[in-house]
């Protein structure tokens, strides 16, 4: 089943099955608290059947929302080879690990804003994986019992403050870990669909894609890749991610991207204001987003 998440009239949350280009709006349902249910699909086929018949709303007409608030975002570095390669590294003995957090995300068509002191944004197209089930010390044989669904996440990052040598000029410094340089402010857009386990299969590989598209309305394709190369799949990530740190319903695995990054290009390709980012998943859909400069950006509220 796909599921579609767009503002309400009162701005909150509301969710909907998506079909083709309509929404049936399923009241009362979010996502994240129906994981928490351990019969959260039969509750949500009996809602999804109950509305047979109806025509729904415009997906067009909707105003999208991130598919769903992660508790915990547990993201992966340098899950394709060939992403290592074109950095000229080789791939980690095991996977390489670090976090988002809430504050990073953001919706479909809201902006991702460059902050004061960094000038060297890049895109990074990324399958996220939504834990249905707690998982704790699970094996790779029982992993995909843990799994809910699939959505599409940008992980953005500043690679100056990264500290890749590519991005630094004359005199420049990285921040020496990662955690300002992925984790700022509107660091992870995600997009409004969420696709059940059952309707897809990462390891069989599924296309993703992401642009940028210049104020010119140019798209420039930068990476074109498939889940089915990354070097440690679904399974295995949650079996050594849950070694350690709880899976709890709601939390995402960002599983890492494919060559094609702006950084390891020549000359480097940077997200600079008045362009526009693209991530793209088969089989699931998109998230785009238009890059602002924290000067133009709305002020924060009180």
């Amino acid at each position: 089943m796909r599921l579609y998440a767009f503002a309400d009239d009162a701005d909150g949350m509301s969710v909907g099955q998506a079909t083709g280009e309509r929404v049936v709006p399923l009241p009362g349902f979010e996502l994240r608290s129906a994981l928490l249910q351990e019969d959260w699909v039969a509750d949500l086929g009996r809602r999804a059947g109950s509305l047979q018949g109806s025509r729904g709303l415009a997906r067009s007409d909707l105003r999208p929302r991130p598919a769903i608030m992660p508790g915990k975002i547990v993201c992966v570095g340098l899950n394709y080879r060939d992403h290592a390669a074109e950095g000229g590294r080789e791939a980690p003995a095991r996977p390489l690990l670090f976090a988002k957090f809430a504050n990073a995300v953001v919706a479909d068509r809201q902006p991702v804003i460059r902050p004061e002191g960094t000038h060297a944004l890049d895109l990074e197209v990324e399958l996220g994986v939504v834990i249905g089930r707690t998982a704790r010390r699970v094996t790779q044989a029982a992993a995909m019992d843990h799994v809910a669904g699939y959505i599409v996440v940008n992980d953005v990052s500043a690679r100056d403050w990264q500290g890749t040598p590519q991005a630094l000029g004359p005199g420049e410094k990285g921040d020496g870990q990662w955690l300002r340089a992925k984790g700022s402010d509107t660091f992870l857009p995600m997009g409004p669909v969420f696709v059940t386990r059952d309707e897809l299969d990462p390891a069989a590989g599924l296309r993703l894609r992401s642009w940028r598209i210049t104020p010119d309305g140019q798209e420039h394709l930068m990476q074109d890749g498939s889940t089915a190369d990354m070097i440690w799949g679904i399974p295995a990530l949650i079996e050594f991610i849950s070694a350690a740190i709880t899976l709890q319903p709601g939390d995402v695995i960002a599983t890492g991207t494919p060559s094609g990054v702006g950084v390891f290009r020549d000359p480097p390709v940077f997200l600079a204001p008045g362009d526009r980012v693209r991530c793209e998943i088969e089989g699931i859909g998109m998230v785009e987003n238009p890059i602002v400069d924290w000067s133009d950006a709305p002020a924060p509220e009180a």
